[in-house]
């Protein structure tokens, strides 16, 4: 059967094994605390297993603090549309977007006072507070990760990097931990799924999509911070303008979204500071 191993440690300094995957040798009876505690053992003892560094607590925490302000975007985004659903079942419709829709509602609402139910204008309006109060709780959540932001090193150094902003720069460093866990900057891509789905037989290896694995949010910051700079980049780099040019627009994201998590990793392996116009040159 496959088994995913979890290693919960007793100290900072302990390491955690990341993952052993589809390995039935491992649990060979029915899964018990002793049959787990076997696996461990014998998964520990295999020469090509890694591990990951425990996070500090710090570290911990701002990743607790991006899982809040998610859930609060969740909510947020289903409270805007479960209110245009409502209204437009009454034929009243606002622009798209949750910011041009939501100040639509406001200038119309005297407009609305005429067209709803006097019950149904109560309750919009509770639902706009609502609204309010969660945008002001995501607002405070960001505040405290600006905070630790200007306080730590690491995503003060890896913020120059285009794409990268606030909430990009603290998950990453956080999900990372210690950089020098990873071998290459492509290492750490592969650990975040930005790199292809290998698949090969007979000799032939055939590379598809990628292969999201890893942490789904922090790609999903890297992805969206690659668009961004897609579009609004005052000076693209060589690099980025052959790459949108020979491959669809989704691809070239993806594709920038790599190069942005090697970068990173650069940076913080090797203590330096970012460079726009830096090459990369293997050694002899």
């Amino acid at each position: 059967m496959p088994f995913q191993l979890f290693v919960s440690p007793l100290n900072a300094g302990e390491h955690l094994v990341e993952g052993i995957g589809q390995v039935p040798e491992l649990v060979v009876v029915n899964k018990t605390d002793a049959a787990d505690a076997r696996a461990i053992w014998t998964a520990m003892q295999q020469p090509q297993m890694r591990t990951v560094a425990a996070k500090t607590e710090d570290q911990q925490a701002m990743l607790s603090l991006h899982r809040m302000r998610a859930l609060l975007v969740k909510f947020r985004t289903m409270q805007v549309n479960q209110l245009r659903g409502l209204l437009y079942e009454f034929g009243v419709t606002f622009r798209a977007g949750r910011l041009a829709g939501l100040t639509e509602i406001r200038v119309r609402m005297a407009e609305l006072e005429d067209t709803l139910p006097g019950a149904m204008i109560c309750s919009v309006q509770d639902q706009l507070k609502r609204i309010d109060g969660l945008g002001q709780d995501i607002d405070q959540l960001e505040k405290r990760m600006g905070t630790w932001q200007k306080q730590d090193a690491a995503c003060r150094a890896i913020a120059q990097v285009p794409g990268i902003g606030k909430l990009t720069a603290t998950a990453l460093v956080a999900t990372m931990g210690d950089a020098k866990t990873f071998k290459s900057g492509r290492e750490f891509a592969a650990f975040l799924g930005l790199v292809p789905r290998q698949s090969g037989t007979g000799g032939k290896i055939r590379l598809g999509s990628i292969s999201k694995r890893g942490d789904a949010y922090l790609r999903t910051l890297l992805i969206h911070g690659a668009r961004s700079v897609m579009c609004h980049a005052k000076v693209p780099t060589t690099w980025q303008t052959q790459i949108q040019a020979r491959r669809p627009a989704n691809v070239a994201a993806v594709a920038l979204a790599n190069k942005m998590a090697r970068t990173a990793w650069a940076i913080l392996a090797h203590a330096q500071a970012y460079q726009k116009d830096y090459v990369s040159v293997k050694p002899a």
